[in-house]
């Protein structure tokens, strides 16, 4: 499938192929993913610890291949209570469009960084490849994690972030592209105006290290696998295409905003964590960003927004849900996820013959 096996050989994958972890698509996608060849991925930064031990225990019983647990690294903002209840007023307009109590309790969402209980979990399941997002952990837990037998990963928006990984301990580094669907994994810089796309930002990775490269963001099809070797990437990771699998279970709602989804339906938004991420555009982006100065820090903006997102999905709308999607959204094709990646094979093998003839 590709002109390199190092992380192939790294991995133990038969293909240079991570399916994304993501939140949203259920764990049935990394089962199917790893199944088929590929290093399906979970991401735990949303479960308990007790949901990923029975998550990895649910892709054994399926497949013997390599599995991928992600966590973020971030480190947490303080609190700013007056922040939040400015967000929260802001926000009481929609309630009131949707007939909600703004004053009623909100569930707190989970998206801790990567702590002692989770790295025990590690230490006790001891996945094969285990990435994080915003960086890495400390470098305490990332020993445990490394003497726990796992390869670990971890996104780069930037070269000085590709450069920082290699010198603080990842074993591979992926490219996320400025195309790439769902939070940037940005950690030295905050502007998301200076991100660089994805076929510019791998060759100069590939440049600036020497551990494997992974190429990620707007790639969907062989075409852009073809391409991503070619300019020096050892593997590719690929999310949005595999949205529309059978096994991602995303929502109805969900589903009709990526099937309807022009070329250029996806802004860069905080608005629904508080954190860069690229999304297809709905009404909240539209009225409330796509990118605010008023989102508190991540993950706090989030909470406020669940009761909108039940209750406009109830109605089929889609106007408060996170709909993360990268840019080559429309090229996301409704089958099953092994015959996905085998159409990925053969599509990638043709796209190399032209590329050589």
């Amino acid at each position: 499938m590709g002109p390199s096996s190092r992380f192939t050989d790294l991995v133990g994958t038969a293909l240079p192929l991570i399916q994304a972890p993501m939140i949203g698509p259920k764990p049935e996608l990394a089962r199917a993913a790893s199944a088929a060849g590929a290093l399906g991925s979970l991401g735990c930064a949303s479960m308990t610890a007790d949901q990923v031990r029975a998550e990895a225990a649910a892709i054994r019983a399926v497949t013997d291949g390599p599995f991928n647990l992600n966590f973020f690294a971030h480190k947490p903002a303080p609190e700013d209570a007056a922040r939040a209840q400015a967000w929260q007023a802001r926000l009481a307009p929609y309630y009131a469009d949707l007939g909600l109590d703004p004053a009623a309790p909100i569930a707190v969402t989970n998206r801790a960084p990567f702590d002692e209980a989770m790295c025990a979990v590690v230490e006790e399941v001891r996945p094969r490849v285990v990435s994080f997002h915003f960086g890495l952990p400390d470098p305490a837990l990332l020993r445990r994690v490394k003497a726990a037998g796992a390869v670990v990963l971890s996104s780069a928006t930037t070269v000085a972030e590709a450069v920082w990984l290699e010198d603080n301990g990842a074993d591979a580094v992926i490219a996320q592209g400025a195309e790439a669907g769902g939070h940037r994994g940005m950690f030295l810089t905050d502007d998301p105006a200076r991100q660089v796309g994805t076929f510019a930002l791998v060759p100069q990775v590939a440049d600036a290290v020497r551990v494997p490269v992974i190429a990620a963001g707007g790639i969907a099809d062989g075409r852009g696998i073809a391409a991503a070797f070619a300019l020096g990437a050892d593997a590719v990771q690929i999310g949005t295409a595999f949205l529309l699998t059978a096994e991602a279970g995303l929502s109805p709602v969900y589903k009709a905003a990526l099937k309807g989804a022009a070329s250029d339906a996806t802004a860069l938004t905080n608005v629904f964590t508080g954190r860069p991420a690229r999304g297809i555009l709905n009404r909240l982006m539209r009225e409330e960003g796509p990118l605010s100065l008023r989102a508190p820090a991540f993950p706090t903006a989030a909470p406020p927004l669940g009761p909108l997102k039940a209750a406009a999905e109830a109605r089929g709308s889609g106007d408060f849900t996170a709909l993360w999607s990268g840019q080559a959204g429309p090229l996301a094709r409704e089958m099953a996820t092994a015959d996905l990646i085998a159409a990925l094979v053969e599509e990638t093998r043709a796209a190399t013959k032209r590329l050589t003839a």
